[in-house]
C-alpha cells in the first residue's frame, strides 16, 4: 500500500471514530435503555411515580444518562413535586450535557424551583408572631420540666417504698389526676371531663401538630387529649383533627 494512502487512513480514522460518538448518538443510546423506555411508557400512562422509579433505575444502570436526569427533573418539578430533587437532576443534566440547546430554559426552571423551595422553607412569621411563638415554646418547656421533676420525685418515692418493703403503692404518677392508691394497690381514678371540642381541622400538606397548635393557639397536650387515637407525630394529609376550646 502506498505511503500516502496509509497517511490519510491514520489521519481520518480518529475523526471518523469521534463522529460516531457524537452527543446525539449517545443520547439516542440512553433513550433505548430498557428502564428509560419503561419510564416513558409510564409517563404516557400518567403513572408518574412509577416513571420516577423507572428513570431512577435507568440512572443506576448508567449514571451518566443525561436523558434520564432530564426526565427526572421534569417529573420532580411538574408531576411529583420535589423542588430540591428537580434542581439536582436538572443540574446533573446540564453538567453531563453542557452544550444542550435548551440549557438556558433549564436554568430558568432551576431558578423557579429554587424560588418554590424558598417559599416552602423560608416563610417566616412576623416579629410579633415570632415572639409569641417563642413565649409559647418557653411555657411548654417549663411545663415539661415541671412534669419531669414530678416524675423523678415519684420514681424516687417508689424506689424508697420498694426498698423498705412497705405494702401498697405511693401516690399515683404525676399528671394522671388520680388520688392515692388504696391498700390493695388499685388506684382510684377520678372521672375527668372530656375536652370541649369547638371545631375540626383537616391536615394540609406539610402541616405538623406544632404548626396546627400554633394556628389555633392551643397547647400540644390539649390537642393530643382532644385526639386520643391520633399519633400527632405522623399526621396524614386530609386527616381530620378535633380542635379543643381554648
Amino acid at each position: 500500500m502506498p505511503s500516502w494512502i496509509r497517511f490519510f487512513i491514520l489521519l481520518f480514522a480518529p475523526l471518523a471514530m469521534l463522529a460516531g460518538c457524537s452527543p446525539s448518538t449517545s443520547r439516542s443510546s440512553e433513550e433505548k435503555e430498557p428502564h428509560f423506555v419503561l419510564g416513558q411508557s409510564r409517563v404516557n400512562a400518567m403513572d408518574y411515580q412509577g416513571a420516577v422509579d423507572a428513570f431512577e433505575e435507568s440512572i443506576e444502570v448508567n449514571p451518566r444518562s443525561s436523558a434520564a436526569h432530564f426526565e427526572l427533573g421534569w417529573l420532580y418539578e411538574q408531576k411529583v413535586p420535589d423542588p430540591a430533587a428537580a434542581i439536582y437532576h436538572f443540574q446533573r443534566y446540564l453538567k453531563l450535557n453542557p452544550n444542550a440547546d435548551n440549557a438556558a430554559l433549564i436554568k430558568q426552571h432551576i431558578e423557579a424551583c429554587r424560588q418554590q423551595l424558598a417559599a416552602d422553607v423560608l416563610a417566616l412569621p412576623s416579629a410579633s408572631a415570632t415572639q409569641q411563638q417563642l413565649e409559647r415554646l418557653v411555657e411548654q418547656n417549663r411545663q415539661l420540666q415541671d412534669q419531669l421533676n414530678r416524675w423523678q420525685a415519684y420514681a424516687a418515692q417508689l424506689a424508697k417504698t420498694n426498698a423498705a418493703g412497705t405494702p401498697g403503692m405511693p401516690s399515683n404518677p404525676p399528671g394522671t389526676g388520680n388520688g392515692p392508691a388504696p391498700a390493695g394497690g388499685t388506684p382510684v381514678r377520678n372521672n375527668r371531663p372530656a375536652p370541649t371540642i369547638t371545631k375540626t381541622h383537616s391536615v394540609a400538606s406539610g402541616e405538623t401538630a406544632a404548626r396546627i397548635s400554633l394556628k389555633y393557639n392551643v397547647k400540644l397536650n390539649a390537642l393530643q387529649a382532644a385526639n386520643p387515637n391520633v399519633n400527632l407525630s405522623k399526621l396524614k394529609v386530609g386527616q381530620v383533627l378535633n380542635i379543643p376550646a381554648q
